[in-house]
């Protein structure tokens, strides 16, 4: 996260230093051209000066050879030039080697002829390779007899430009550099914290409670963020565990009662008659027992199973190799089939409380409630779905259970990777689509099913384990029916696939999770 206000620094300091960096050095560059065109202007006056009396006198050997002189000293032609345009003093050959690469050069003499001083061009980028031209007139107004004329070579001078502009340019990020310096430990500072809880608040998603953010570190802002944080988890944390332990005391008080009132009563089936109304309410008091005992009993699970939650890996075929034979006993018992088609090497997010458990749950309703004749396991690897984890609004196609409440932290893993999709489906009764939503809430039971023992909390406690693993469960329509007047009924899990690792030994490893 530093990195992003790095992101925003970095610029900021660029455009700062481009702001200060780049007129400086337009400046330097300028004064050097600057100094550069008075230096020549003073030697092309002063030859002007020579000229002038030598042209009028007739001696004019000393000034060819002072021109002479200087063009070997500096390695800059210069030339008297007449009227007509010919070199009457200087080094001629070189003073014409160096015109034909001016194409300014006529007009530049041309205009000294007149008796008006050239002006430089001011073409003093690095880039550029053109010679500064400077002409004098000898002579001035109506008498000029000729001019003096310079063909300065800049590239030494554009050179110095050049390392002028690297000097300002280093000393421009000196800044910068300690700017990055800075910041770099201030942002990790400043957002160390912030990304500790967020760290702290994915880990509570995954259903670790006890986590606590680092109150202690950062400025004071982030201090008492996570001090406020904390005293909120302290706060969720007391009330969850308040609600377990309520949920699970009051089934174990309930318990001995309940038991002790179905003894009473069952007791006192010896004293009735054969025949009467007796017999009838007796058997309805304790079919009522029997529905709170499984009652209480499963609150106790749910409890219990709410208690945990760790999602770990699991290997599909382990899980099956300890159920399918009791599956298929149980099955073949009450008459029906049993088809088991899941494909080997299948390794996923394991729900908390066992993946096993809550296919025994689904293999039990399909077993009780759908009078089914045939039931199919099958599970396949599928693409993650982005609308993993969400209840359809109006009750129809499948009722998604999103990965809620704690330990649902994982559910991105659906979503963005590949998942296992175990279906358990029979062509048994089924139940509608409108229905399918609302089967997945607590103590909610079909019309259908309300001779039938159960409590309406199986589906509700696997639906909710599966998204505490990062998965979903659904359900959809099953088999079709043998008589076929429809379809019967589907419950479909989705858990997000854990990768295998190559061991160093070169075997397939567990991977972490």
């Amino acid at each position: 996260m530093h990195r992003r206000l790095l992101a925003v620094l970095v610029p900021l300091a660029v455009l700062l230093v481009a702001a200060l960096g780049v007129p400086l050095s337009v400046t330097v560059a300028e004064r050097e051209m600057q100094e550069t065109y008075v230096d020549r202007l003073n030697d092309v006056g002063r030859f002007a000066s020579l000229a002038e009396t030598a042209l009028s006198t007739g001696r004019t050997e000393a000034l060819h050879q002072e021109l002479t002189h200087y063009h070997r000293l500096y390695g800059i032609p210069v030339a008297v030039i007449d009227m007509s345009g010919t070199v009457l003093l200087g080094p001629a050959g070189a003073y014409r080697e160096a015109a034909r690469a001016e194409p300014a050069l006529p007009r530049i003499v041309t205009a000294a002829l007149a008796g008006a001083r050239s002006e430089p061009s001011w073409e003093w980028a690095p880039w550029d390779d053109s010679a500064l031209v400077v002409a004098e007139p000898v002579g001035r107004d109506s008498e000029v007899v000729g001019t003096v004329v310079t063909i300065s070579d800049l590239s030494r001078t554009r050179h110095r430009i050049l390392v002028r502009w690297a000097q300002l340019a280093g000393l421009g990020l000196l800044p910068l550099v300690a700017l990055v310096a800075v910041a770099w430990p201030v942002s990790a500072w400043v957002l160390r914290p912030v990304r500790e809880l967020d760290a702290a608040s994915s880990r509570i998603s995954r259903g670790d409670l006890t986590i606590r953010a680092d109150a202690e570190a950062g400025p004071v802002e982030l201090r008492r963020l996570a001090e406020s944080f904390n005293t909120m988890m302290d706060a969720v944390e007391n009330a969850v565990q308040r609600q377990r332990a309520f949920v699970s005391d009051a089934s174990h008080q309930l318990r001995n009662p309940l038991t002790s009132l179905r003894l009473a009563v069952e007791s006192l089936e010896p004293h009735l008659r054969a025949s009467g109304d007796g017999r009838q309410v007796y058997d309805v008091a304790v079919d009522e027992l029997k529905a709170m005992q499984r009652m209480l009993n499963s609150l106790q699970a749910s409890a219990r199973m709410e208690s945990i939650r760790t999602a770990s890996p699991v290997d599909l075929d382990a899980v099956l190799a300890t159920r399918v034979d009791r599956w298929q006993a149980l099955t073949a018992t009450a008459g029906q089939t049993l088809a088991v088609d899941v494909p080997p090497g299948l390794r996923l997010l394991e729900p908390p409380g066992g993946l096993g458990s809550v296919l025994d749950e689904l293999i039990s309703n399909a077993l009780r409630l759908s009078d089914a004749r045939v039931v199919e396991v099958t599970a396949r690897v599928t693409p993650g779905r982005a609308d993993a984890g969400r209840v359809a609004p109006d009750g129809t196609g499948a009722g998604r259970v999103a990965p809620g409440g704690a330990g649902a932290g994982t559910g991105d893993a659906s979503a963005a990777g590949e998942v296992v999709t175990i279906a358990v489906r029979d062509d048994g009764q089924g139940i509608d689509a409108s229905e399918r939503a609302q089967a997945l809430r607590r103590f909610w039971r079909s019309p259908r099913h309300q001779n039938v023992p159960g409590t309406g909390l199986g589906l509700a406690i696997c639906a909710d384990l599966v998204g505490a693993a990062g998965g979903e469960l659904r359900l959809e329509e099953g088999l079709p029916r043998p008589d076929g007047s429809g379809h019967g009924f589907a419950a479909v899990i989705a858990l997000p696939v854990v990768p295998r690792v190559a061991s160093p030994a070169g075997d397939p490893a567990p991977s972490q999770v």
